[in-house]
């Protein structure tokens, strides 16, 4: 007997018929004597929705009623998943955030678990009761629920598998697993019978939406093994685990994009000590992240200072750099949102030289032109253009010997 999470995304649970199809594969889990916590998302579009009427009443809204509205979408689909196992003859019960309870700060709308109370939750496990758990959701510090941000389903369900020393969590989701790149990009992608977190962890920050970065993270601190799987089929799917698990490794796993980073770019700042710190700290202070960064100093004395930052922060950050341009003293401002960052993963890129060379040759030999790059242990990205974004990754994809023989 095993004690095991299994998580059900969104389109998962999009009606009340896959809600019936997940719970036969939670059935199929009891019956074979494994004691089941699954975690719910609310329907796929729920949740937009939710966000959009609270939208709707004005721009200042009160985050802690905000929390109240967009986490409603988890707690009934908690209540109908219940009820589809009990008319199966499944013993079961659906849990609220609060009333586990899952405990986290009080940060509204992007909460951080601080600790989950599990001995009640235990006791119904071992009496063979299904615990179907409401994600994306927790108390706070003043009692009120919150949400965990986008993707807080997973959270909440490799969370709980950490908190009840779980074998596996299974990611349920509309894909059959992790692939070398994406296959609606890339058709010779072929999915990985494993990856490691850290590898996972670099694919998730890098565009691949599978799985929740801080999920990945919480997954590698407590050593809980996920199993990213389809719902819609019953082969098995990619595991997540520890690096000493997998027997032979590739030196490149995978090929991610992001189309979600725009580039800033600051001409003639003035070369002194602390300049960076007046540029990057009131975007800091704004919740801006930046990720990429170059810069270029001239022999005048002037450096040409080149960021990435999301998207959607490009308007409020080019804003807050310009209001602050007396300050950190440079000439022109200039944003590109068209950029795309590619990305060559892997950890057998700790023992291996050349990478990096054979991904540059590459996108020259495609007439691909890299304004950015930035590297770590087992990555190295590269900004380009955003028309040369899908090219460049088929070109790499092909390069470094993953597509499908």
């Amino acid at each position: 007997m095993a004690r095991i999470v299994v998580k059900f995304g969104g389109t998962s649970v999009a009606d009340i018929d896959r809600i019936k199809d997940a719970a036969l594969r939670i059935q199929a889990e009891a019956k074979g004597g494994n004691q089941v916590v699954a975690v719910v998302s609310a329907m796929a579009g729920v949740t937009n929705q939710m966000v959009a009427l609270t939208d709707q009443m004005g721009a200042l809204f009160d985050a802690r009623e905000y929390d109240a509205i967009v986490s409603t979408g988890e707690q009934s689909n908690a209540g109908l998943m219940a009820l589809a196992l009990q008319t199966l003859g499944v013993q079961a019960r659906s849990w609220l955030g609060w009333q586990i309870p899952i405990r986290t700060d009080g940060v509204h709308g992007k909460a951080r678990i601080t600790g989950i109370e599990t001995e009640e939750l235990e006791r119904r496990l071992n009496t063979g009761e299904v615990a179907v758990v409401a994600g994306f959701q927790g108390i706070g510090p003043d009692g009120r629920i919150t949400t965990l941000g986008r993707g807080g389903s997973d959270l909440t369900a490799v969370a709980l598998a950490g908190a009840l020393n779980a074998e596996r969590c299974d990611i349920y989701t509309d894909v059959d697993g992790i692939y070398t790149s994406d296959p609606r990009v890339v058709p010779k992608a072929r999915k990985l019978d494993h990856v490691t977190y850290d590898e996972m962890l670099e694919m998730a920050s890098l565009g691949s939406k599978v799985l929740q970065t801080r999920s990945v993270e919480l997954a590698m601190n407590h050593g809980v093994r996920i199993q990213v799987r389809s719902a819609f089929s019953g082969a098995p799917g990619t595991f997540v685990v520890n690096e000493d698990e997998i027997v032979e490794q590739q030196i490149v796993s995978g090929i991610s994009d992001s189309k979600d980073d725009a580039k800033i770019t600051l001409l003639r700042v003035a070369d002194r000590p602390g300049v960076a710190a007046g540029i990057f700290g009131p975007l800091a202070e704004a919740a801006i992240n930046v990720d990429m960064i170059v810069q270029n100093v001239s022999e005048d004395g002037k450096t040409d200072l080149t960021f990435t930052v999301g998207k959607s922060d490009l308007k409020a950050a080019a804003g807050l750099l310009k209001e602050n341009q007396a300050d950190i003293g440079y000439e022109e401002l200039i944003s590109d949102p068209d950029v795309v960052k590619v990305s060559v993963v892997g950890v057998g890129m700790r023992s291996h030289a050349g990478v990096a060379q054979k991904m540059f040759q590459t996108l020259a030999d495609e007439g691909i032109n890299i304004q950015v790059i930035t590297t770590s242990e087992i990555k190295v990205s590269v900004l380009v253009a955003g028309k040369f974004g899908e090219q460049a990754v088929r070109a790499l994809h092909t390069a470094y010997g993953l597509d499908v023989e």
